[in-house]
């Protein structure tokens, strides 16, 4: 253990290891070090540790801090204890070797990009006990194919599971009350999203395999056998982003908004159909939808966003 390097925590009760430079492919942290118990992984501890294969941690700690193995490319294993409570920010960003994970039941919350682009993770448990899902959480996930959000989630962040390419069905539980922007954007094979029937806040009403902010009537997030309800008012923020085996789509007559990026790089979309109800179009709404040859723009249209055909190139009326 003499290569690990460890400091006092300021109530001076436990030791965080806050750096390790080592050249091993596996490594055991010890519970005790001085004879007092290490509790924390601290702030980038592992960070770049790019041989290391395989750690184990032990039941004194409670809390994996901000990018604690962050870029550890070759990590393949994790044995997270029961003892931790705290996943935060960045802990396990880009380790594209790690493969599952069991997120231990004492775990309240899902720091903001946590899991971003271990591109290998092919499932992940998350516990009961989880009430807040971070902004870019799992976000590049794209081996992932499904997840279970337990009903004690609350909150699933910005980006959540953006990128998850290979996700193919969702739930949101009725504990959930907000949804972040983008959260399933880029979720290519998504064919179903369903909103528990007692959620108060969201919906998937008639069937539309789309989840609805029902406060405002908003789409909020979309897949590609989505049917759009008569009842929704507009079209949300990146509603149908990178949904690349989407090839049409039907717009009613009650939607009068098309928000930013709604439909960016829908690229298989070849046709649409804007109704007269729509006054405005977001910035880059259309971009790279490069199979788009046909779009009819109404009189009621006063506002058309920055970018919104760009790269349009199959455009010809």
């Amino acid at each position: 253990m003499d290569d690990l390097k460890f400091i006092l925590t300021y109530d001076e009760k436990s030791f965080v290891l806050i750096e390790c430079s080592i050249d091993n492919d596996e490594i055991v942290i010890p519970s005790t070090y001085k004879g007092l118990p290490v509790k924390f992984i601290g702030d980038y501890a592992f960070s770049n540790c790019s041989s290391l294969t395989y750690i184990v941690i032990p039941e004194s700690v409670t809390s994996i801090d901000s990018g604690a193995f962050e870029w550890c490319t070759s990590l393949t294993s994790i044995t997270i204890p029961e003892s931790v409570t705290t996943i935060c920010g960045w802990a396990f960003q880009f380790c594209d070797s790690l493969t599952n994970i069991t997120i231990p039941d004492r775990v309240t919350s899902i720091g903001e990009y946590a899991f971003y682009g271990c591109s290998s993770l092919i499932s992940i448990t998350i516990p009961d006990g989880v009430t807040s899902i971070g902004d870019g959480a799992f976000a590049g996930c794209s081996s992932l194919t499904s997840i279970t959000i337990p009903d004690s989630v609350t909150s699933i962040g910005r980006d959540a599971f953006s990128g998850c390419s290979s996700l193919t069905s969702i739930t949101i539980p009725d504990s959930v009350t907000s949804i972040g922007n983008s959260a399933f954007a880029g979720c290519s094979s998504l064919t179903s999203m369903v909103v528990d029937n007692d959620n108060k806040y969201y919906d998937s009403r008639n069937n539309c395999n789309a989840i609805i902010d029902t406060s405002s009537n908003t789409l909020i997030s979309g897949c590609k056998n989505t049917v759009i309800p008569e009842s929704v008012t507009s079209i949300g923020t990146c509603a149908f982003l990178c949904c690349n085996s989407l090839t049409s789509i039907i717009i009613p007559d009650s939607v009068t908004s098309i928000g930013d990026d709604a439909f960016l790089d829908c690229n298989s979309l070849t046709s649409i159909i804007i109704p007269e109800s729509v006054t405005s179009i977001g910035a880059c709404v259309f971009q790279c939808c490069d199979s788009l040859t046909y779009i009819t723009i109404p009189e009621s249209v006063t506002s058309i966003g920055i970018e919104a055909f760009k790269w349009c190139t199959s455009l010809k009326s």
